[in-house]
C-alpha cells in the first residue's frame, strides 16, 4: 500500500477561496486537517465564507486584491504572522473576459493577464520565501484545458492559461531541488458561476459538468502523494460532455 502524506496541521493559502472551485478546495483541505487562509477582493465575502466554513476547521481570511503586489505582500505577511508559516499555496483566483480580439479593450485583456497569470507569480514568489524557512512546500496552480486548447473569443483567457501552464513547469524546474513540488490542474467545464460572471448565459443542464468538489478531490490527492512523487499536471474532462 502506498504510504500517502497527511495534510494534518499543514498551513495552506487558497486564493479566491470564497466561492466556486476555491471554496470547494478550502473545504476539502479543512476536512483533511489543514489550517486554511483564504483571500478575496471583498472583506464582506471573505468574512461570510470564513463564518460558513468555521465548523469544518481552522479557517482564516482577509481581503486582498492579488493583482496588486503590495496587497499580496501584505496578505502573505499577515499569514506568516498569524499562522506562523506556510506549507501549501493553491493559486486558484481567476476570471475571464470572452471577446474576439478586435472587440476586446486593453483593460479587459489586462484583467485576464493580471489575475490569472501575474497574481500566480506574485503569490508564488511570496510563498517560496516562506517555504524556504520550513524546508519546502507545495504549489498547486488551478489552470484550465483552455491553457492547451484555444477557442474563438477566448484570446485573453487562453493566453493567461497557456502562460500559467508554462509558468508552472518552469517554477517546478526552478525549485524542485528546494523541496518544492508544483502541480498544475487543468479542468474543463466546471459547474460554477464562472461563465456567468464572464457574461455567458447559465446552462440549463449542468449535470454533465465537473463539480467543484471533483477538482478539490484531485487537489487533495496530488498534495497527499508521497514526497518522492510529484504529479506535475492533471487534465480533467467531463466524462460525457454535451454533443
Amino acid at each position: 500500500m502506498v504510504d500517502m502524506e497527511t495534510l494534518q496541521r499543514k498551513i495552506a493559502v487558497v486564493t479566491g477561496g470564497t466561492r466556486g472551485i476555491g471554496r470547494a478546495i478550502s473545504e476539502r483541505l479543512l476536512h483533511e486537517g489543514a489550517t486554511v487562509a483564504i483571500c478575496g477582493r471583498s472583506q464582506e465575502s471573505v468574512e461570510q465564507a470564513v463564518a460558513e466554513m468555521a465548523p469544518l476547521g481552522p479557517i482564516h481570511g482577509r481581503a486582498a486584491d492579488i493583482r496588486r503586489i503590495e496587497d499580496v505582500r501584505e496578505f502573505f505577511g499577515w499569514v506568516e504572522k498569524k499562522l506562523g508559516g506556510l506549507d501549501i499555496l493553491v493559486n486558484n483566483a481567476g476570471e475571464a473576459v470572452f471577446r474576439k480580439v478586435a472587440d476586446m479593450q486593453a483593460e479587459e485583456w489586462l484583467r485576464n493577464i493580471e489575475l490569472n497569470l501575474n497574481a500566480a507569480y506574485y503569490c508564488s514568489h511570496e510563498a517560496l520565501a516562506s517555504f524556504a524557512k520550513r524546508g519546502g512546500g507545495f504549489i498547486v496552480n488551478i489552470s484550465s484545458l483552455a491553457g492547451k486548447n484555444a477557442f474563438s473569443g477566448g484570446a485573453a483567457y487562453n493566453a493567461s492559461k497557456f502562460g500559467l501552464n508554462g509558468f508552472s513547469e518552469a517554477l517546478m524546474l526552478d525549485h524542485r531541488y528546494d523541496n518544492v513540488r508544483v502541480a498544475c490542474i487543468m479542468p474543463g467545464s466546471v459547474n460554477t458561476d464562472f461563465g456567468q460572471r464572464a457574461g455567458r448565459p447559465r446552462a440549463t443542464d449542468v449535470s454533465w459538468m465537473i463539480a467543484p468538489e471533483d477538482v478539490a478531490e484531485v487537489v487533495a490527492m496530488v498534495l497527499r502523494m508521497p514526497a518522492r512523487t510529484m504529479v506535475s499536471r492533471v487534465e480533467m474532462r467531463p466524462s460525457q460532455p454535451k454533443k
